[in-house]
């Protein structure tokens, strides 16, 4: 059916890579760009122009005619602003093509029209943005053309980060700084470099194209705002893992080609627990190329979807009543001499650093539950978190029965002597081999959960972009790691400090450890006993970013500034209040112009046919009980239409901010759901024949 694919020939193949580096460059200018990779530093301008000159030369040979720097703003998507790299016509007319190291290293976008929070005002439109040189650039193919993508960071005039690659980029240095004096008090002194390492598992949905357009909540808000539930959601568990579509499955194909092309590790497939949902997982890499990744397999998705008529649906619940979807994100931290400080190995209970660095991270994820809690916070999350599906808006950690033993020892004797081993699975088949057990089962609805050798934070939103989870994870941990060392480093006695750090650090948070159902009720009344905040919506979590302890934590270590998490607090409330704003004006206009015309349609279809059955001699009992319910149900409609307009309105009204968000939340979310009640309701009484749009059976199953 397809031609073969050599992946090891394909892979790369659109990626200014180091090994067409060091084809392309002269030795010593590559050699300085892999130490300032590594080590940091700045690129001479001579060393600059020659990458520049060698980065074009690449580019057209592979029919680039535009370059571009691509970043990251706070809008959560990416931006690319298309420059020519033609330079002028020589004496002859013909065009000289030029690309100067100054055009690679900076950029000047507008600064204005991206949100900023107030860093900003519209007149204030200088931004720069700058070459991030650990990230490659690479080669984007579309109808615009073959363009020369140039990952980089996006920076207002007056120096404050307006993306979110450059908060990620300095949590990454402070993470390995503070984690480097961790692995020197353990005697490791070959270690330089201490990186977090990221797979992010990206869930989607699919829809046929044509039925996507035919929906105008979809088109606007990206997710179904009304929708009764079809015959069989995924109650069966037959989806799950099962039989990948023909139709899928040719997406799914075209996918990873264009992935691996543009160096993307995408390795598993599959089908996810909801009809019509699937999910991508690439291999694990350094959590700035992972965000980068991330955000490439995202348009690539949309793009692919496009190409075989299908839309590819992003938006964290799309339909109701059946799972969304989320972005595990897999978070780790290795030693550029490839040790991996979460591996815990045979002898947890014997391993300090291990130890050591597990208490470090459970301390700062109970110091800074409400900043992990931000980090995941959108509206799309706002129906999936806590939803019987996703883990809940409380965050705890899960560290299975291997390690959790191993706590309770510390905490209750000061000493672990032993650790719980999987042993063997007897599978009880002559023919099928018997297997090692992990020492630890999985636990899916924990939102902060160790599996094996890294943590897998699992509140992340679909649609959302990673950098937000692991600039706070990355933050949060340096500081635990940072305030350790400070002991650890001036102890007399190192073995003893260290064990009563250990202790003390499992011993004050032990409350965060949690291997329950997080789904459960009691799970909520538990945590609110332990004191855990329950921090519901994306409103409330807001918050978290300027409280004293977290403006002091982010200017402690230079990740932001208090005006800079001002601004992205203010930004939150914009979005949100923006996003549901265009949720309730799509209602609106489905109501009025699409589902109250249907129905008046259909009640005159029934009100004829009662008229006809009466000339008939008929009594039409059961037909004006028809009539008689569905005038019913319109009546509610127009009534929450016009409460919907109200509230819509009057929060519109109100100046941006924290008071208008909650408006939104408070008033404008209810009456959606108000008005959603009805029409879904109309939907299963109305002829499916004059129902005008496609139902949820036609969505998820007819793809």
């Amino acid at each position: 059916m397809y031609d073969n694919v050599n992946v090891e020939e394909i892979f790369g193949s659109k990626v200014f890579t180091l090994g067409k580096m060091r084809e392309r460059l002269p030795e010593a200018v590559f050699k300085e760009v892999r130490s300032v990779m590594q080590h940091g530093g700045e690129l001479s301008r001579k060393s600059a122009d020659v990458v520049a000159g060698a980065m074009k030369d690449w580019a057209i040979e592979n029919g680039a005619t535009h370059y571009t720097h691509w970043f990251q703003p706070l809008t959560g998507i990416t931006a690319e602003k298309h420059d020519a790299f033609i330079s002028h016509p020589d004496s002859n007319g013909r065009m000289i093509m030029d690309f100067s190291g100054k055009e690679l290293i900076k950029g000047e976008p507008d600064a204005s029209s991206f949100p900023s929070g107030g860093l900003r005002a519209t007149f204030e439109a200088r931004g720069y943005t700058v070459w991030d040189i650990t990230s490659p650039a690479f080669l984007k193919e579309d109808a615009t053309g073959v363009i020369l993508c140039i990952p980089t960071a996006f920076c207002s005039y007056t120096g404050e980060a307006l993306d979110k690659k450059t908060p990620l980029l300095r949590s990454m240095e402070v993470v390995s700084d503070q984690a480097l004096r961790i692995v020197r008090l353990f005697g490791d002194t070959t270690a330089k470099k201490v990186t977090p390492s990221v797979g992010p598992e990206q869930e989607y949905f699919l829809v046929d194209r044509d039925k996507y357009l035919r929906r105008p909540d979809m088109v606007f808000a990206g997710r179904t705002l009304f929708g009764a539930p079809a015959p069989k959601g995924q109650e069966m568990d037959d989806h799950y893992f099962g039989a990948i579509r023909e139709r899928i499955g040719a997406f799914m194909r075209d996918l990873n080609l264009e992935l691996w092309k543009l160096g993307v590790t995408a390795k598993t497939q599959h089908n996810e627990a909801a009809p019509a949902q699937h999910e991508l997982a690439p291999i694990y890499e350094t959590a700035n190329i992972a965000v980068d990744h991330n955000q490439i397999i995202m348009e690539t998705m949309k793009k692919v979807a496009e190409r075989r008529g299908l839309h590819c649906l992003l938006n964290e619940k799309p339909y109701e009543g059946v799972n969304g979807s989320g972005k595990h994100n897999n978070w780790s931290l290795t030693t550029d001499t490839g040790v991996n400080l979460l591996d815990p190995g045979e002898a947890p209970e014997a391993n300090v650093r291990f130890l050591l660095v597990l208490s470090c991270i459970l301390k700062a994820v109970d110091d800074h539950a409400d900043l992990l809690r931000q980090s995941a916070a959108n509206v799309g999350n706002e129906h999936r978190l806590g939803a019987d599906e996703a883990p809940p808006a409380i965050i705890s950690v899960f560290l299975g029965e291997q390690l959790e033993d191993v706590v309770r020892q510390l905490v209750e004797t000061g000493a672990a002597d032993h650790s719980i081993h999987g042993g063997k699975l007897m599978t009880g088949v002559s023919t099928l081999s018997d297997i090692e057990k992990d020492a630890t089962d999985r636990n899916r609805t924990s939102p902060f959960a160790f599996t094996g050798n890294k943590f897998e934070f699992r509140m992340v939103g679909s649609s959302d972009s990673i950098a937000d989870a692991n600039t706070a994870i990355n933050t949060i941990v340096a500081e635990a790691f940072c305030d350790a060392a400070d002991e650890l480093e001036k102890a007399d006695n190192f073995e003893l400090a260290v064990h009563d750090l250990i202790k003390k650090n499992l011993s004050d948070h032990v409350r965060i450890i949690f291997s329950g159902d997080g789904y459960s009720d009691a799970w909520v009344e538990e945590a609110a006993k332990r004191g855990l905040p329950n921090i519901r919506t994306m409103v409330d979590a807001a918050s978290a970013l300027t409280t004293e302890r977290s403006v002091k934590l982010f200017e402690r270590f230079g990740i932001y500034t208090k005006v800079e998490l001002e601004s992205r607090e203010e930004i939150v409330y914009e979005t949100y209040s923006k996003s549901i704003n265009i949720e309730a004006n799509a209602m609106i206009g489905m109501a009025r112009k699409l589902y109250i015309p249907a129905v008046v349609k259909y009640e005159k279809l029934l009100a004829d046919t009662i008229n006809q059955l009466k000339g008939a001699g008929v009594d039409p009992v059961s037909e004006t009980e028809i009539l008689s319910e569905i005038s019913a149900e319109l009546k509610a409609v127009l009534k929450a239409v016009e409460a919907l307009e109200k509230v819509t309105a009057d929060a519109k009204a109100m100046k941006y901010g924290k008071e208008q968000a909650a408006s939104y939340r408070d008033n404008v979310v209810p009456a959606m759901a108000e008005l959603r009640t009805p029409v879904d309701k109309l939907e299963t009484l109305v002829d499916k024949r004059m129902w005008p749009v496609p139902t949820y059976e036609d969505l998820m199953f007819e793809v």
